[in-house]
């Protein structure tokens, strides 16, 4: 299943997409968030008959998660990417925290902070928590814990992430705006092999980064499972499991500016556009 929030912020509702098609779940829930996964949501939309269908033409598209309690994010997960940032693989997974009031829709404008020159793009695989996950035994459980994925732009701001953070990433990644999720949150069920997405980027219609989550050097499940032994993941939590080469810390390409289209896909979770403002 694919569920979806609809309309201005503040005021979305639940919807289901199905082969194009929108209904209305405001009957089941208030909204998509940790209490509807946390009380067995999916199954019961699954269950029900006679949703009323809505027409969703011209309305904003909202995150499909509300209100993530945290958001948990993976750095330097492909070899690559790691190369083209100078630096060697990791050997234990890189955390930092994102901001959860960075969280915005899929074709929302996200804003270049005041006073920045580096701002950047990463397309990535994020995974929405829908059971609590605490000191899992293995990656093996972990799978379980999961209520399923999302399309993510993990923007971040280079300068404030690495040349004034004091050693620390969130600074550079809690930027109003800087988190565009959506646009569907895709069920478990609808995800075959969470390893084998395709993940792209463009800006103003050029591509920058192509790439395979099968090139993470650790991958959904063991990320999961590590974060469990060292943190609890609540329902409704987003883990952003790293980005891709591609990106214009690498010195290939320019960073963005006002004006600039980004543009990110994945296969099976959509395709987002938002456009650059000035704060």
């Amino acid at each position: 299943m694919r569920f979806m929030r609809v309309g201005p912020v503040g005021r979305e509702r639940p919807v289901l997409y199905v082969d194009g098609r929108h209904f209305d779940l405001s009957s089941l829930t208030a909204d998509i968030d940790g209490e509807f996964l946390a009380g067995d949501g999916v199954r019961r939309v699954r269950e029900a008959t006679d949703l009323p269908e809505i027409d969703v033409t011209g309305q904003r598209v909202g995150a499909p998660i509300a209100r993530p309690g945290v958001v948990l994010c993976v750095g330097q997960n492909y070899a690559a990417h790691a190369a083209e940032s100078g630096a060697a693989p990791p050997t234990d997974p890189i955390i930092f925290y994102k901001a959860p009031n960075t969280v915005v829709g899929p074709y929302d404008e996200v804003l270049i902070p005041r006073g920045s020159a580096k701002t950047d793009w990463e397309v990535e695989l994020a995974v929405v928590i829908g059971r609590p996950a605490r000191y899992l035994a293995s990656p093996a459980d972990a799978l379980g814990h999961i209520a399923g994925y999302v399309l993510s732009n993990d923007v971040s701001e280079r300068d404030f992430q690495l040349a004034v953070s004091g050693g620390q990433w969130s600074k550079g990644k809690s930027c109003e705006t800087f988190q565009p999720l959506g646009p569907w949150l895709v069920t478990v069920d609808e995800i075959a092999d969470p390893q084998a997405l395709r993940l792209r980027s463009w800006v103003n219609g050029e591509p920058r980064q192509d790439s395979s989550t099968k090139d993470m050097i650790f991958d959904v499940a063991y990320l999961v499972w590590h974060l469990s032994q060292y943190t609890v993941l609540d329902p409704g939590d987003v883990i952003n499991t790293g980005t891709p080469q591609g990106v214009a810390l690498s010195g290939r390409f320019p960073y963005l500016a006002v004006g600039d289209v980004m543009e990110v896909e994945i296969d099976g979770l959509g395709r987002q556009r938002n456009t650059l403002r000035d704060a």
